[in-house]
């Protein structure tokens, strides 16, 4: 809680900047770790890194892997969203965070248009969205902690490109942010060759034992989970 509060404050004081020309993850790592899904990633991370599960996606099936583009919301204003559009490369993820808690619908079609033309491959945002249905008729993913048809104004300087906190996550530009319907998940620019190359271990792993599930051998002598069962009393009784 302490560090939530540090953060905040830390954002606070960046308010009115845009940071441009940011370090990248490494492009090769980030389409390695395109390839896993965000459960692996986080098992493979150590169990860190995820955003809170309220951040869902708008429809079944989204993906998206990219090096993120950092932005802070004020509450009720999208305006930083439409300057964060110009510090977009080709595939990045857009991060939206919010000075406090906010549910507008910031983000819709026409914004979606404007990021798809400059190479985004979604967006992640601790906020609301409304056009549902045009965006995924767009297929552009988004990941969102509500739908609201409330609209936003412009009014307000909030930054981009800064370091965040969006979903309880701590995102800095150009780190990989990896969202499907699991969740999202987040990995240091400087961990992500690291991290995907213990992914494809565990996918690795996993798929041997999924042969073995598969011919019949249980998840109780896989495991050897028989005998500490046994040590914590439990009894078969026919």
């Amino acid at each position: 809680m302490e560090k939530r509060i540090e953060t905040n404050k830390m954002q606070m004081n960046q308010l009115g900047i845009v940071k441009r020309g940011i370090d990248r993850a490494d492009a090769a790592a980030v389409a390695q770790l395109a390839g896993f899904g965000v459960a692996t990633i986080h098992e493979a991370m150590g169990r860190v890194g995820l955003m809170r599960p309220y951040l869902k996606p708008i429809y079944a099936g989204a993906h998206c892997c990219g090096t993120a583009v950092t932005v802070l919301l004020q509450p009720g204003d999208n305006w930083m969203l439409h300057v964060a559009a110009e510090q977009i490369a080709p595939g990045d993820v857009v991060v939206a965070a919010c000075t406090t808690d906010n549910t507008d619908g910031f983000f819709g079609d026409l914004l979606a248009t404007s990021f798809q033309a400059r190479g985004a491959r979604g967006l992640v945002i601790d906020g609301g969205v409304r056009d549902i249905k045009d965006l995924t008729a767009m297929q552009f993913p988004v990941f969102a902690k509500a739908v609201s048809a409330k609209g936003t104004v412009k009014a307000t300087l909030g930054s981009v490109n800064i370091e965040i906190v969006c979903g309880g996550a701590v995102v800095h530009p150009g780190d990989v942010v990896i969202a499907d319907d699991d969740g999202v998940v987040v990995v240091p620019a400087a961990m992500a060759q690291q991290v995907a190359d213990a992914a494809a271990a565990r996918e690795a792993n996993e798929a041997a034992k999924r042969a073995r599930l598969a011919a019949g051998v249980l998840g109780l002598d896989m495991y050897a989970m028989r005998e500490p069962l046994a040590q914590l009393g439990l009894r078969y009784v026919d």
